[in-house]
């Protein structure tokens, strides 16, 4: 009896002292606060009671996220049953980024998207009456399986979008309660919905704010939600004065499709959202569609279709053999599997400011069609749709996508399946390449295709794949995705002679704070990340995390910066690093500059190691990688060259060693020699350098086993000899060309044969655009290597025939012209033919060395390493946000507890935008910031929570102000703190009795309270890391002044798209 007296005091409890044998109770209060208990009482009978006494209350937290408390108890069938639970069940308010209080109505369906990889993570919900929401808040039914992100985490805007599905007007298609007919074996329910089809010569269309359900037909071609069916020019250049548009539709739960738009050119479609669709969800059918604009839309849960082969997923593409020749079985990787959230089959459209979240595949795909497809087949016979340049493509964002955010790349097969070519019509193929020109003319100048202000974020392999001419990417963000980005051209010449790609001005992170959720179809889970803890990841626990990869070239890579890029025990995880298993070329005129690595990226660059993912790292693309550190940002030497470790034909005895890069930097000028040859395909290749010739280079060659042809494609230090030898007879022709040769640039090649060879050689110069030879000339003998190398210039060679290597000057006679491979007549080259009876092996080192040995030395000194960080090093931009015309501020806060003090690393600080305010002293650091300006406007700290720190902030800190605070070691009186903290924007006084450190991010001010308001704390083993915080300044809900009005680039662009004003 004693205890229960106790709780009446203590609790509020109404019951506890009259409680009888076996009697169900429960109860919820508060300790210290018994004015709203709950409490709730069974009576037992026969061994049960009278149902479950429930006792359940309501509570929110300091930064006012609600949640409630249930206490349950109840005797059944002689056994007693209890527990509790806290839950957050109808309790969930979100903070919006715009306004919905007049539109977003209490019973209006929602779907949040996923900020994880997996795309199944987008949930439903339905709205809650919320009086007290303000108006960008809206209140859900239930509560999220999923964490779906709101905060610009790591600089990357990682905020879910918000959609919402409900329209005044609904049309909606009939459905059956299970799958009939057809397609059952690849769904279990009813794919035949309605559809809407607009044909040509309408006198208007302007479909706006319709929502549209159950629609589309899987089975049937052209049965779409909303059809554009082969209406040609639909804006004022078919005569529409008010040009034709899609406003607002929400198109979801569809069985084919979103939006098609066929053979239809200037239709404007905004604000539309796509979700939970079969197929490619915003499509354009047959490759003529051009000057379409996509605007402010959204496309989330994108799934396998089975209409085209590029909407079909591995086990569609291999059923489904109607369209293919007779027994012929499709590859699933080569010829399916790309089903995305924007099909892009022209690139004279304009995306501005779509969002492609969550896709089988793909977000947005760029695909080329070499002539009119479908039911346009003939209409455009040629659509030059890979020399067309790029329409608008701005402030889109690609993410939860299981492929690819964004992908520029490949084409269709435009031909039936025959015996010669057995795939299905319209399957994708590798055969294309984007090299836009103006006019899409090739005789005309290259137009550069720009990618501005891209968001990629946790897409499971590549945030972005191109493959172009000319192509550039600035003010874009990648965060959490397997490679962040990687540009192609071709694996031996670039297909658009002298162009080249680009990214600046754009930031790299490798693993961020949004760690992610197990589960909800995401597969890996492990640890990673600058804090180790566990977290979702791309492809598996071991998968080499890039975040820029270099592959083909040549590329620039300038002023942009990494973050976030820490590797495991399981994991190799580079800032930048090389497409995997590479057999292709890899340019020495990749040029990395400008760039900022933060302290919490420990490999800068990684050149791979034998493993899994990398295999034996030993193909000829792998043993060639090299790129020029411009500046020294990467490596720390200015003008230098990083490579691969064991690749001495790059290497001089002051090249500095980079061991956990696998890699050397070493300074030198370089180029490539392609070395073609003709009857013997199945050939290795051993190159030695004169200076290292126990260190030889294996090449294996590009072409397949079975090629008549084979191609290898060293990069060579220039002004040094090498000796070429064979793992077999040496073939009967031999091609090597200059390529990336500066003129004057030269190198002394020696090709091993039989002493009884003799020999016909010639150089040419090759115009590759032409097909045409010019300034043939044969080559002359000398007698002695000395005769030759006293006759550099001129067209002479000497066979050593007592050692069996045939000696000559690779050496250019003209300019190259910008990135071209070429010079400026073409590619000049030498011509090797040999005609021999031997059939012997041609390796002729055993006798070549030591006779041609030298001593290594370098040609170009090393230079000193840089010791002044680079002042205009890594992106201008601190946050890569989707709204660009907001200004943020960047803040962290790191306090620090009294067991972290005894750490080496116990330095306590905040900054803003970067700039570090450290202090030093036990007790609290308050910094005060101008929420207009973003200035600092006062730095106090105090040693305890006393008078003077209560009038402080009581008065001391200006109206408008984001407050930021931290602490050191175990402030006294940092209980007496707790109530002053709500005038700082937090919802209730925090219980601060046994907290050793804490952050806060709080607004001082006449506003309603912002949602980035914080408060963090720590105690114990839980401590307090480095905390990082992106702030929203310059708002009117601040009570700051209207901004200058100044034209948002987004809307500039749009009204330049359409021509509307």
């Amino acid at each position: 009896m004693k205890p229960r007296k106790p709780l009446w005091r203590i609790l509020g409890s109404r019951f506890a002292h009259n409680l009888k044998y076996r009697e169900a109770w429960a109860l919820v209060s508060v300790v210290g606060d018994n004015s709203s208990c709950s409490e709730d009482v069974r009576e037992h009978e026969n061994l049960n009671t009278g149902g479950r006494a429930v006792a359940r209350r309501n509570f929110t937290t300091p930064d006012g996220v609600g949640f409630s408390v249930t206490a349950y108890s109840e005797w059944k069938t002689g056994y007693p049953i209890m527990g509790f639970q806290v839950d957050a069940e109808d309790q969930v308010v979100l903070n919006l980024q715009d306004e919905v209080k007049q539109t977003w109505q209490p019973g209006d369906t929602i779907v949040i998207a996923s900020t994880d990889y997996s795309m199944h993570q987008a949930e439903e919900f339905t709205l809650l009456p919320c009086p007290h929401c303000a108006k960008t808040q809206v209140k859900i039914k239930g509560k999220p399986q999923y964490t779906h992100v709101g905060e610009i985490i790591d600089g990357v805007d990682m905020r879910a979008e918000v959609a919402l599905l409900s329209r005044n007007v609904l049309i909606y298609g009939e459905m059956e309660d299970s799958c009939y007919g057809h397609l059952c074996q690849y769904y279990n329910y009813d794919t035949f919905g309605g559809h809407i089809k607009v044909l040509h010569n309408f006198s208007s269309v302007h479909l706006s704010h319709v929502e549209l359900k159950n629609m589309g037909q899987q089975r049937e071609k052209g049965r779409y939600p909303v059809h554009f069916h082969m209406c040609g020019d639909v804006d004022q250049r078919g005569g529409y004065l008010e040009p034709t548009y899609v406003d607002g539709l929400s198109i979801h739960h569809s069985f084919s499709r979103c939006l098609t738009i066929h053979a239809t050119n200037g239709l404007l479609v905004k604000n539309t959202v796509g979700y939970d669709t079969l197929g490619h969800c915003f499509f354009m059918e047959d490759g003529i569609e051009q000057r379409n604009t996509l605007f402010h839309n959204l496309g989330l849960l994108t799934r396998p279709g089975t209409l085209l082969p590029t909407d079909r997923n591995e086990t569609v593409c291999v059923s489904m053999r109607d369209n293919v020749y007779k027994g012929y079985t499709p590859s699933p990787s080569t010829e399916c599997k790309a089903v995305s959230t924007f099909w892009i089959a022209n690139p004279n459209n304009n995306l501005i400011s779509n969002a492609a979240a969550g896709s089988q595949d793909a977000g947005i795909f760029f695909v080329f069609h070499s002539s009119s497809t479908g039911e346009s087949h003939g209409l455009v016979p040629e659509t030059r749709a890979e020399l067309t340049p790029l329409g608008i493509f701005y402030n889109n964002r690609v993410h939860s996508n299981f492929k690819a955010g964004l992908f520029i790349d490949k084409g269709v097969k435009t031909t039936n399946a025959s015996a010669a070519d057995p795939r299905e019509y319209l399957c994708l193929e590798n055969s294309a390449r984007f090299r836009p020109h103006l006019n899409a003319d090739a005789n005309q100048p290259r137009v550069a295709a720009v990618i501005d202000t891209l968001i990629s974020f946790k897409n499971n392999d590549l945030g972005a794949w191109i493959r172009g001419g000319d192509i550039i990417i600035q003010n874009s963000g990648f965060a959490d995705n397997g490679v962040g980005l990687s540009f192609a051209s071709d694996g031996s010449y670039p297909k658009d002679e002298g162009s080249s790609q680009e990214v600046k001005q754009s930031l790299f992170v490798g693993e961020s704070r949004n760690r992610g959720n197990n589960g909800g179809q995401n597969k890996y889970w492990g640890p990673g990340g600058v804090d180790g803890k566990f977290r979702t990841l791309p492809r598996n626990r071991t998968f080499p995390i890039r975040g820029f990869q270099i592959y083909d070239g040549p590329l620039r890579v300038v002023q942009s910066t990494f973050r976030g890029f820490v590797q495991t025990p399981e994991r190799f995880t580079s800032a930048v690093g090389f497409n995997l298993k590479n057999n292709w070329q890899l340019t020495p005129r990749n040029n990395l500059s400008q760039l900022s690595f933060n302290p919490d990226v420990n490999l800068q660059a990684f050149f791979g190691r034998p493993g899994q993912w990398f295999e034996g790292n030993d193909l000829d693309g792998d043993k060639n990688s090299i790129f020029r550190d411009v500046d020294g940002s990467v490596t720390g030497y200015p003008d230098t060259y990083a490579g691969r470790a064991d690749n001495y034909l790059i290497q001089h005895p002051g090249c500095v060693k980079l061991p956990q890069w696998n890699g050397v930097s070493c300074s030198g000028r370089y180029s490539q020699v392609f070395i073609q040859t003709q009857g013997a395909p199945n050939l290795m290749l051993s190159i030695l350098r004169d200076e290292y010739p126990d260190a030889p280079l294996v090449l294996r060659g590009t072409n397949s086993q079975g090629a008549l042809s084979q191609q290898y494609q060293p990069v060579l230090m220039m002004s040094k000899s090498y000796t070429l030898h064979w793992n077999g007879p040496a073939p009967r022709e031999t091609v090597l060309s200059l390529i990336n040769f500066d003129k004057e640039d030269w190198v002394l090649v020696g090709l091993c044969y039989p002493s009884d060879t003799t020999f016909q050689i010639m150089s040419d110069i090759y115009n590759r655009q032409l097909n045409t030879f010019e300034d043939i000339i044969d080559y002359g003998t000398v007698s002695s290597l000395a005769q030759l190398e006293a006759r550099q210039m001129e067209r002479k060679y000497f066979f050593d025939r007592s050692v069996g290597l045939l000696w000559f000057y690779l050496q250019a006679q003209y300019n190259r012209d910008g990135h071209s491979y070429c010079s400026t007549k073409g590619c000049e080259r030498v011509k090797v033919t040999a005609t021999t009876s031997s059939k012997q092996t041609c390796n002729c080192t055993a006798k070549a060395y030591p006779k041609y040995s030298k001593t290594p030395s370098a040609v170009v000194p090393m230079p000193s390493q840089n010791t002044q960080p680079c002042k205009d090093c890594g992106a201008k931009q601190l946050v890569f946000s989707s709204e660009p015309w907001t200004s943020y501020l960047k803040t962290q806060v790191k306090s620090l507890g009294i067991k972290q003090l005894q750490n080496s690393n116990n330095i306590s600080f905040i900054t803003v935008n970067d700039i570090a305010l450290p202090f030093s002293k036990p007790g609290f650091f308050i910094v005060s910031v101008d929420a207009c300006s973003g200035k600092v406007t006062k730095k106090n700290s105090f040693a305890r929570m006393d008078a003077k720190m209560e009038q402080f902030l009581k008065t001391g800190i200006p109206n408008r102000s984001i407050v930021l605070m931290a602490t050191r070691g175990q402030p006294e009186g940092l209980r007496n703190l707790s109530p002053h903290l709500v005038s700082f924007g937090l919802a209730k006084a925090p219980d601060l009795l046994s907290k050793e450190s804490l952050g806060l991010w709080g607004f001082r001010g006449d506003s309603p309270t912002p949602p980035w308001v914080s408060l963090q704390t720590g105690e114990g083993e839980d401590v307090l890391e480095l905390q990082e915080r992106y702030i929203p300044l310059n708002l009117e809900a601040y009570g700051c002044s209207p901004p200058t009005a100044h034209a948002r680039k987004d809307l500039e662009l749009l009204r330049k798209a359409t021509g509307l004003q």
